[in-house]
């Protein structure tokens, strides 16, 4: 190794990794113990722990490419994007955690959080009324009763990794617990949605694609302040912004 490459660092967490293997340092401990427990359980390829002496996580990197990034298009295969959607099936029809996600913190909970990033959006000028409105109106698809799954609960396109039209790890699970499991679904198809077709038939079941859609707008009004005041770009072209603005 010659170097220390910074992966990701903001106020919350910081991950470097220092040849093959990555460390992650979270100011919450919470975080790590549900990355440590996710990745214990879950039935799909998974980095390796080294050791977890918090505030840091030692992990191994795993084989193969992310299926592609947000605002770039995804080189990655069809039967690549099908292979994601059976592994996150077989995650979904595994046991489920004792522990909620983040959707899982109630209806009441979420709908308000949705609001309240609806009305500073609006009132600071960050977005138009009208693309908040509509959003937020498709949005309320996604709010209704669930069955819950073991879900990752942050299923970003950088974090499936694939070695050709073979799924060989998902990586970033302290957001793990009961979620929904469309939600996973939509976080993976964010700005991606060519390839929803492709991951729902590796699914292998039907899906409501209106609630899936309903997801890209509920992730994507919720991520916009928290991104801004992280110092990353929701304006970038392909990006959060951008999923809103199709949706209309």
């Amino acid at each position: 190794m010659d170097e220390v490459q910074v992966v990701v660092a903001h106020a919350q967490r910081a991950t470097s990794r220092v040849g093959d293997v990555f460390l992650k340092v979270d100011a919450d401990q919470a975080p790590l113990d549900v990355e440590v427990e996710a990745m214990a359980r879950a039935p799909v390829p998974t980095p390796q722990i080294l050791w977890c002496k918090p505030p840091v996580l030692a992990i191994t990197t795993v084989p193969g490419t992310a299926l592609g990034r947000l605002g770039e298009p995804s080189t990655a295969s069809p039967a690549a994007w099908a292979a994601a959607g059976a592994a996150i099936r077989t995650l979904h029809d595994a046991p489920l955690p004792p522990w909620f996600g983040r959707s899982g913190q109630g209806l009441g909970e979420l709908t308000a959080e949705l609001d309240g990033e609806c009305e500073w959006l609006v009132a600071n000028g960050v977005l138009p009324a009208g693309l908040v409105t509509r959003n937020r109106m498709i949005a309320e698809s996604a709010l209704r009763p669930w069955t819950a799954v073991f879900a990752h609960g942050d299923l970003q396109i950088t974090h499936v990794f694939a070695d050709g039209d073979e799924i060989t790890g998902i990586i970033d699970w302290s957001e793990a617990g009961r979620e929904d499991a469309l939600f996973d679904l939509a976080t993976l198809t964010l700005g991606h949605g060519e390839h929803l077709g492709n991951v729902v038939a590796g699914y292998g079941t039907d899906v409501d694609l209106d609630v899936i859609r309903a997801w890209w707008s509920v992730r994507s009004l919720l991520a916009i302040r928290w991104l801004t005041e992280h110092d990353f770009d929701p304006f970038a072209p392909g990006c959060e912004v951008d999923v809103l603005r199709s949706q209309l």
